[in-house]
């Protein structure tokens, strides 16, 4: 129901992040920006329909600051992945399992679903990951170790990646 989103927009130190859920879950998060409304604008036109409510947020938002900052965090909220195809939801899952710090290959997500030959499939479920950081889809690379894709870039994912490994203990 498009009543009970609730979203917030929050400046982490890196830039700002948007947030937004339902009673079900988290539905959309956005890597940190330059600004309020562009946190804002990525968070799609059910923002528009969404009650702001920071104080629902306020863990995720501390963890996520955490995160850029080069802390190990770890994510295990509910998501409300509604609008997702069966098939995008069973890759973002099996996604989330990938440690922190770690990679795997974009067939390995594939073998994992018992489709080895959805590797394409795989790679665009995770392009259309409606959870940056969440859903930790910066560390499925190519079977060859390249970065492959990223919604956010590159450059980001090579960031993250490397953010990630320097913290390993």
């Amino acid at each position: 129901m498009v009543r009970d989103l609730k979203y917030t927009i929050s400046n982490i130190g890196m830039g700002w992040v948007g947030i937004l859920g339902s009673s079900r879950g988290l539905v959309r998060t956005t890597l940190p920006l330059p600004s309020a409304q562009e946190a804002k604008q990525q968070l799609g036109d059910r923002v528009n329909y969404a009650t702001r409510a920071p104080h629902l947020f306020e863990d995720l938002v501390e963890r996520l600051s955490s995160y850029f900052k080069g802390q190990r965090v770890s994510f295990p909220d509910e998501l409300d992945p509604s609008p997702a195809t069966v098939f995008q939801r069973q890759v973002w899952d099996i996604t989330r399992l990938i440690p922190y710090a770690e990679t795997r290959s974009y067939s390995w997500v594939a073998e994992q679903l018992g489709k080895e030959g959805a590797v394409r499939a795989v790679g665009r479920a995770l392009g259309q990951n409606p959870l940056p950081i969440i859903i930790p889809c910066h560390r499925v690379v190519e079977k060859d170790g390249s970065l492959g894709g990223y919604s956010g870039g590159v450059e980001i994912k090579k960031e993250l990646l490397r953010l990630e490994a320097s913290k390993i203990i």
